[in-house]
């Protein structure tokens, strides 16, 4: 039961070297979806294995175990392995729970902030002009959606690129974008494997909505002119905006343009290895976790007398 538990907790520091090449394979709202299902079943998974570690640790304590209705405390093979393994799954889960209502909260005050801001503003459709020297644009979720963007970054755009980053942030909102940064985020806090994973989603949503306004505006130079001026104004202004809130100036710039100046991969025989091995660690990740939990709960039945050893 033990060394299953342990697996959901290795397989997502496979991921990170995956999930680097998955831009490079698939399309970005394809590396989207694969990437983000996959951290979500992952960090589900090493949640849940922690849970059944900690768990374990308390059912060896014949208090507890009492309390838990069981004839007996919980018989493991080593106690010496278990419950230092259970120990240390308390800490991280203590640990992991403490970041994320410290980051929930400070992205909720800035959400809150940024959405009384725009609503006390008028717009035009679904767009917001912020009276601000400092360029800034991006797209903030909502009822409803808006793309809030300020003098600053109005004057330094020409009118055809105004129209790509008005289609980029366009594009954010009706992808549901920020859905996406959000799991990302959250798969951060409860495994320290797939931070690196959040950067990859953050940037393929913005390839995505790069993608996006490219078809719009039918020409992928001046998209990626656009987006290389409106980095280059914001690059010396801090935002206040939420980390969900997508924006055309974020992630690596660089990398996009070139992206967008290439011509478009027709992503080759190596895709589906890609999306296949990812499905293959949530499987792994997912399988391991629930065979390790019904060990878990036979285990407590045995203790309670409910089925002969």
């Amino acid at each position: 039961m033990t060394a299953l538990l342990l697996i959901p907790l290795l397989v997502p520091f496979a991921v990170p070297a995956a999930a680097r090449r998955c831009l490079d394979r698939l399309t970005p709202v394809a590396a989207l979806w694969a990437l983000t299902l996959t951290v979500l079943v992952l960090a589900g998974c090493s949640v849940a294995a922690l849970g059944a570690l900690v768990l374990t640790g308390l059912l060896k304590l014949p208090f507890l175990a009492g309390l838990g209705d069981l004839v007996q405390p919980l018989r493991t093979p080593s106690d010496l392995v278990v419950l230092p393994l259970a120990a240390a799954a308390t800490g991280l889960l203590t640990l992991g729970a403490g970041t994320v209502v410290r980051s929930a909260l400070r992205q909720l005050r800035a959400f809150r902030a940024a959405r009384t801001e725009a609503d006390g503003r008028p717009a035009a459709g679904d767009l917001c002009v912020i009276e601000s020297p400092h360029p800034d644009a991006y797209a903030l979720p909502g009822r409803p959606h808006r793309i809030v963007v300020t003098t600053g970054m109005l004057r330094s755009l020409g009118a055809d690129e105004r129209e790509v980053l008005f289609a980029h942030e366009r594009a954010h909102n009706a992808g549901g974008h920020h859905r996406f940064l959000v799991v990302a985020e959250l798969a951060a806090h409860c495994h320290p494997g797939l931070r690196p994973v959040r950067a990859v989603i953050a940037l393929a949503a913005e390839r995505a909505a790069d993608e996006a306004a490219a078809a719009v505006v039918g020409d992928r130079r001046l998209t990626a002119r656009a987006l290389a001026r409106a980095a280059l104004a914001s690059s010396s202004v801090r935002s206040d905006r939420p980390d969900f809130a997508p924006a055309a100036t974020t992630g690596p710039v660089p990398q996009r343009v070139a992206a967008l100046l290439a011509a478009p991969s027709g992503h080759g025989r190596a895709a589906p290895w890609i999306a296949l091995l990812l499905a293959a660690c949530a499987t792994a990740s997912a399988g391991t976790a629930a065979t390790g939990i019904l060990a878990f709960h036979h285990e407590v039945e045995v203790a309670q007398g409910e089925e002969p050893r």
